[in-house]
Formats: C-alpha cells, sequence, structure tokens
C-alpha cells in the first residue's frame, strides 16, 4: 500500500513516484467537450488529439509555465492519474508536490488543493531545485553554494541554494516547448509551410541539436502549404534547426547570468568550483549542456535521469524531512496554507 507519494504536475507531464519507482508518468493534457468542460481523455491519448479535434472538442493543458491554469480540468486529471496508479490501494498517504522556486503563497495553495481535491491528504508543497537538491544528498548544514537548473517543458527554474535554503531564484517563462514554437515558426517563415506542435516536437527530438557537428543530419517533415493550403512534404537539417533554436538558448542562459549577477560573490565562487547542476527533459536536447558551458564559462554536471529527478528528490525530502530542518525552511502543508 502506497504511504509516501511524490508528485510532479508539470507543464508537459505528471509524473508521480511512490515505493522507490515511477508508478506512473502522462502527458499533462485533456481533451475536453467544448460545449460542457467535460473531460473525455487524458494523457497520451489526449495529446495526440492536438490539431486533431472535431469542433466540439478541444485539447487543453491545464498546467501552463508550471502553474494551474485551469483548477477544474488539473483536478480531474490528477484524480485519474490518482487511479490510474493506485486503484484503491492508497489510505490517507504522505504526499509531497513540486512546483517553480518563487511562487506566491496563493500559488502553492492552489496546487496543494488540487491534490486534496483529486482525494490525497497530508499534503506538503518544495520548490523543484530544492528537491532535486534533496536527491543529490547536499549537505544543508554547510555554508556553501550550488546552483540546480531545472529545465522544463514550460519554465527554466534557477536556483541558488545553501544551507538548506534557496538563496537566490529565478523561474524564467523560456523552455523546451519554446523550441517547438521556434522550429514552427522558422518553418513558415523560410519554406511558407505551417506545421503542428505534434510535429515541431518530433523535428526537435530527433534533429534538434545546440552543438553542430561536422555531418549534418536531415529529415523530411510534412505540413500545409500557407498559399495552396495543400499538403507538402520537404527536408529539413539539423543546422536548420540550429539556426531556428539559438536565440531560445540564448534567452535561457541570460536568464542563468541574471541569476548570477544577483547571487553574493562567494556563492558563486563555490558553483564556478562545483560546476552548475541540470535537470529536466529540456537538457536532453542534443548539446545543450556543452552550450550552456561554454556560454557561462563554467562546468555543467547533467543529473543521471533528469526527467525524473525532481519527483525522485520530493520523495526523499518527504522520507527525509529532518534534511531541511537546519534552517529556517518548513515544508508548508495544506492547512498552513490556508487563506484567512
Amino acid at each position: 500500500m502506497a504511504t509516501e507519494i511524490g508528485i510532479d504536475l508539470g507543464s508537459s507531464k505528471t509524473v508521480i513516484f511512490s515505493s522507490s519507482k515511477v508508478v506512473l508518468e502522462c502527458p499533462s493534457f485533456v481533451t475536453v467537450d467544448n460545449d460542457t468542460w467535460t473531460p473525455l481523455y487524458f494523457g497520451e491519448k489526449a495529446k495526440l488529439t492536438q490539431g486533431r479535434t472535431p469542433e466540439t472538442l478541444s485539447c487543453v493543458t491545464p498546467i501552463e509555465h508550471g502553474i494551474i491554469s485551469d483548477y477544474d480540468i488539473a483536478e480531474s486529471m490528477l484524480k485519474n492519474y490518482m487511479q490510474e496508479a493506485f486503484s484503491n490501494k492508497i489510505l490517507r498517504p504522505k504526499i509531497m508536490a513540486t512546483l517553480p522556486a518563487g511562487l506566491t503563497e496563493l500559488q502553492h495553495h492552489s496546487l496543494a488543493n488540487v491534490i486534496e481535491s483529486a482525494g490525497g491528504r497530508n499534503i506538503s508543497v518544495i520548490e523543484g531545485p530544492l528537491a532535486v537538491a534533496c536527491g543529490l544528498g547536499i549537505d544543508f548544514s554547510a555554508p556553501h553554494g550550488t546552483m540546480v537548473i531545472d529545465i522544463g517543458a514550460g519554465t527554466t527554474d534557477i536556483a541558488v541554494i545553501s544551507m538548506g535554503g534557496i538563496s537566490v531564484c529565478d523561474t524564467c517563462r523560456v523552455a523546451s516547448n519554446d523550441f517547438d514554437l521556434q522550429i514552427a515558426r522558422y518553418i513558415r517563415k523560410e519554406y511558407n509551410i505551417e506545421i503542428g506542435n505534434l510535429m515541431a516536437e518530433s523535428v526537435k527530438k530527433q534533429i534538434g541539436t545546440l552543438y553542430p557537428g561536422d555531418v549534418e543530419i536531415a529529415m523530411v517533415v510534412k505540413g500545409r502549404n500557407v498559399f495552396t493550403g495543400l499538403p507538402e512534404s520537404f527536408e529539413i537539417t539539423s543546422k536548420e534547426v540550429f539556426d531556428a533554436i539559438k536565440d531560445t538558448a540564448d534567452s535561457i542562459c541570460n536568464a542563468i547570468r541574471n541569476v548570477f549577477s544577483k547571487t553574493d560573490p562567494d556563492l558563486v565562487a563555490d558553483i564556478k568550483n562545483d560546476g552548475i547542476y541540470i535537470t529536466g527533459g529540456g537538457i536532453l536536447l542534443n548539446g545543450f549542456d556543452k552550450f550552456i558551458s561554454e556560454y557561462l564559462d563554467t562546468p555543467v554536471k547533467v543529473l543521471d535521469d533528469p526527467i525524473h529527478s525532481v519527483v525522485k528528490g520530493a520523495a526523499i525530502a518527504l522520507k527525509h524531512p529532518e534534511m531541511l530542518k537546519n534552517v529556517n525552511y518548513q515544508l508548508r502543508s495544506i492547512k498552513e496554507l490556508e487563506i484567512e
């Protein structure tokens, strides 16, 4: 029976971790009826309906930029996922949910309240970078700076952690999804062809790179000609994809540099010596770690399991709350987040 659960409710996917393993990993997409706004499909099936729904249906993402954008749909989605993961085999479990750093108390409360409405109990919330630090086993008793960056689908979370607390943080609303958007815009501009979100994502995953090599690779892309309205296919190269997404990567690196500029010099020296810890699905883009390292002139360490490191860290923080109790950081429960 699951008694301790970590939940990462992300813009792109929802991950549930329990009993030392990932028990569910599904896209954060829901297909709804336009008239009643009733959810019909969840997860992978809903994601595949992007750009393919009739007029009566819509594919929505209830989590945008790491924040709940549609409370009711998010509640229905999480309730469906909890049921799929555990059926009726949970009884008042302890739940740790992650969210981006630097959010307001209202946003903390909104996340915890969605999880409670979906059937959760004994809920606490923790910032994603701090959860990653817990998973890394960082010594929170030492006055030492550590930079953790989580490049997700909707946000890039940047935080400098020292002695179990967040010293400086920023949540940049430029992340992996923006690579898809830039690829689609580039293709429309250069080829006069519109492609869908799923095709843009496929291009990114198959030939996307931020460190072009001597050998170019290409793939066939299919879309709709903006002038004739007819279907058309063409070939795009990895060098073209690099040209399309480089500015977005520069924006992410600039956000990291801005956090450095607000950080105490002694903490910056620690980070320069140890390197930057980077996680999140966005870092899986080919060459992104080298791009960041060269841009910032700082070593970069990509975590072994970047997609699941946040939710794994949340589960560790839930199991060992004493890790954070040597400073004034407290795991906030939903009761502490109640608005008077």
